[in-house]
């Protein structure tokens, strides 16, 4: 259990997603007082379980006004922004996108500031680097190559700016890599290519050489309640990755062995995205040196965690849509 120390009320936007949901059950694990900011008419199945132990608001983030009433309403002390769109293929408007993302950051950090809130938390992407052929690191030239990076990259330099304007409320952005584990989308890679396994069935790749720094939820949410460590490092930018590059054939192999499970692999079953590439990985040193923070679960124990909790859950757990790897 992490203990989210010094916080009064803590408001997590997208609420309702992966990051989101697992920031609020840890939260709540340490006895905080939660509100959870999700988007009007969404389906927030991860909060299910707890929605009697928080409070549930539904907020458009690119509606200013009732940003601002509600933040002053709940008056936290903490704002974890998770809320984003554009991660999903389902979510490629690109007015939607570079609205939620840039101008819902805007009216999240002049609320914030309004109502004198101690830290705020945001979570960027690695997507806003775009290709590289070295370990990513905070300083790099961001070279975003899609609306979703773009929209982060300038959600990053939002907050940034917002730092150095107003020294009062500590701004911090952490850039997370591949995120995986309890509570992802079911029909992301990691949840769909343990779930194929293990009944069998085929799983239909892109290209085996594609790589990723996948780095677990656990891990992830560890630094994001970090509150006292986050206080000191206000305008900075910080890797949330593993520093470890991992192929697709890794992945399979790995999952495979895993289960010892038969399925056939097909290679180039699924087309690749524009933003797939050989070389993925982050420099995580700023991370330890100023969070203090190491990735404590290795890739093959995440599997296994994730494959546990996946077998608890159910293979039909949460919103099945058609993808089905990749």
């Amino acid at each position: 259990m992490i203990q989210a120390q010094g916080a009064g009320p803590v408001l997590v936007t997208g609420a309702g997603g992966f990051v989101g949901a697992a920031a609020v059950h840890e939260l709540l694990a340490g006895g905080s007082e939660v509100h959870a900011l999700v988007r009007p008419g969404s389906q927030p199945w991860r909060l299910a379980q707890v929605a009697r132990d928080i409070r549930v608001h539904s907020v458009d983030l690119t509606d200013a006004e009732t940003v601002r009433r509600v933040i002053a309403a709940v008056s936290p002390s903490v704002v974890l922004h998770l809320a984003a769109h554009g991660a999903y293929e389902t979510q490629a408007e690109a007015s939607r996108i570079l609205t939620t993302n840039v101008l819902g950051t805007l009216h999240m950090l002049d609320a914030a500031v309004a109502s004198g809130v101690g830290l705020f938390v945001n979570t960027g992407s690695s997507s806003e680097y775009g290709f590289k052929t070295e370990p990513m690191r905070e300083m790099d030239r961001l070279e975003p190559n899609s609306v979703y990076a773009i929209g982060k990259a300038a959600q990053t330099h939002l907050c940034a700016l917002s730092a150095r304007r107003h020294p009062q409320m500590a701004i911090v952005t952490l850039r997370l890599f591949s995120v995986y584990g309890p509570w992802e989308e079911p029909t992301r890679l990691i949840p769909t290519v343990i779930r194929r396994a293990r009944a069998g069935l085929p799983l239909e790749m892109v290209s085996p050489d594609v790589a990723r720094d996948f780095v677990f939820i656990g891990d992830v949410i560890r630094a994001l309640l970090d509150f006292e460590r986050l206080r000191g490092a206000t305008g900075e930018v910080i890797n949330l990755g593993t520093g470890v590059e991992i192929t697709l054939r890794e992945v399979v192999e790995t999952v495979q062995d895993l289960f010892g499970s038969p399925s056939q692999v097909v290679w180039g079953g699924l087309k690749a995205r524009q933003w797939d590439t050989t070389r993925w990985v982050s420099d995580r040193s700023l991370a330890a040196r100023i969070l203090n923070w190491e990735p404590s679960v290795g890739f093959r124990e995440g599997l296994t965690r994730t494959a546990e909790w996946i077998v608890s859950k159910g293979d039909d757990y949460g919103i099945v849509s058609p993808r089905l790897a990749g």
